[in-house]
């Protein structure tokens, strides 16, 4: 009973975590629609995602101490909710100044009481020998329900548009596509409140909310904990790129919105198999080996779909871009499962996994202003290249950051 218990709580968990961030991200699937029906400039709608960027970057740190001392459900059910209801807001089509608020509030509600919470409750119920599985799962079971999401979603889109294209009917398609995300939020909100139920080693248990400085330096003074940011910071970067490959293809390669919409919706079923794969491999060949070797053919891929003549065929695109969405993801689901290396205190761990998370989602913030300055530079066309080759370069630095932290454990193992 307690393993059913364990992977129920864990089920619970990963419904929560992939249903939380696709609206936040909907620019992957529809950033032409969301420049029309907002009226909005490219360089504004990536203003809102560098203003999201800094309200996610700015919460991670801060998360990891409320996760160690308050309640985790209560803290992700909130979560859910007020992105849930903040959802509803942006599904009226408010104005631009409206939409800086959103978009603050989403940065806010699905990091700085979300996140660390959530990733801690998968760390304290993994077993030491499950960890890799764990976190893939974690990962590709969020691909999942982000999936199921995003194919649901676009069927809503389709069926609303139809065979028009009027500014009614494409306004109508998109506001479905909203009102399914924020529901959904809602509803597993509720169900996060009524089915996980506390208990010592989650958090909301500790003696006392004080700030401890002695906390902070234990932190602080952890090389793997530094070491695990930086390999996350530059797996990151790379990860980026799926909410910029749609834009890739409609601005250089002129494929129509809905095409598009068919490979970025794909593209999400790759994190399910690139998470849930990776992780078990990660466990039985290492985890840090089947990191780096992810890595290393995303950026072959991305790099390769970044600098290829336009006038190779669309299906020459669409594998580049699904091969490089399925390594991506691999990378995603296998990273946070190198934390069980880092030798942290359960005591501190939220606040760790805040710090990590502080250096290795940086880019949320710098990647839509670098895109701005590619752009600015090189115009449209070449500034996406420039920036999907930039990401690519990135992965390379991740894979020697690993293999440093690699060495770096096997050392201290030999230590002890």
């Amino acid at each position: 009973m307690n393993n059913v218990k364990r992977y129920f709580q864990f089920l619970l968990i990963v419904l929560a975590a992939g249903s939380i961030y696709p609206l936040l991200y909907l620019r992957a699937n529809y950033q032409e629609t969301i420049l029309v029906v907002y009226d909005i400039s490219l360089s504004q709608l990536n203003s809102l995602y560098s203003f999201l960027g800094i309200s996610l970057v700015l919460g991670y740190f801060p998360s990891g101490w409320l996760a160690d001392k308050f309640s985790a459900k209560k803290l992700m059910s909130m979560s859910l909710f007020i992105c849930g209801l903040t959802g509803i807001w942006f599904a009226q089509i408010p104005s631009y100044p409206m939409l800086i608020i959103i978009y603050g509030m989403w940065g806010i509600f699905s990091v700085f009481t979300f996140w660390s919470a959530h990733l801690k409750i998968v760390k304290l119920i993994a077993k030491r020998e499950e960890e890799g599985r764990f976190f893939g799962i974690l990962d590709g079971g969020r691909g999942i329900v982000e999936a199921v999401l995003a194919t649901v979603a676009l069927f809503i889109f389709l069926h609303v548009l139809g065979n028009h294209t009027d500014m009614m009917k494409t306004t109508a398609a998109l506001q479905g596509v909203v009102y399914l995300y924020s529901i959904v939020m809602i509803v597993v909100a509720v169900l996060i409140l009524l089915f996980i139920k506390d208990s010592p080693d989650t958090p909301g248990k500790q003696k006392t909310n004080k700030i401890d400085i002695q906390d902070f330096k234990k932190v602080f003074n952890n090389k793997f904990v530094w070491l695990l940011g930086l390999i996350i910071f530059m797996s990151y970067t790379l990860a980026q790129t799926v909410h910029y490959i749609g834009g890739f293809l409609q601005t250089n390669l002129n494929m129509d919105v809905a095409t598009v919409g068919q490979i970025t919706v794909t593209m999400l079923w790759m994190r399910p198999i690139g998470g849930i794969v990776g992780g078990f491999l990660g466990d039985k060949f290492g985890k840090s080996n089947i990191l780096m070797i992810a890595l290393a053919f995303a950026a072959i891929f991305l790099i390769t779909l970044a600098s290829s003549p336009s006038t190779m065929s669309s299906l020459y695109f669409q594998f580049l871009a699904l091969s490089t969405g399925l390594m991506v993801y691999t990378i995603r689901g296998l990273y946070w499962s190198l934390l069980g290396d880092c030798r942290i205190s359960p005591a501190i761990l939220g606040l760790s996994i805040g710090f990590i998370s502080f250096i290795g989602y940086l880019p949320d913030f710098l990647a839509p202003v670098l895109n701005n300055q590619f752009v600015s530079l090189f115009g449209e066309a070449s500034g996406q290249s420039a920036y999907l080759i930039f990401s690519g370069v990135a992965g390379l630095i991740a894979i020697f950051i690993t293999f440093i932290f690699k060495r770096a454990i096997k050392r201290n193992i030999k230590k002890i």
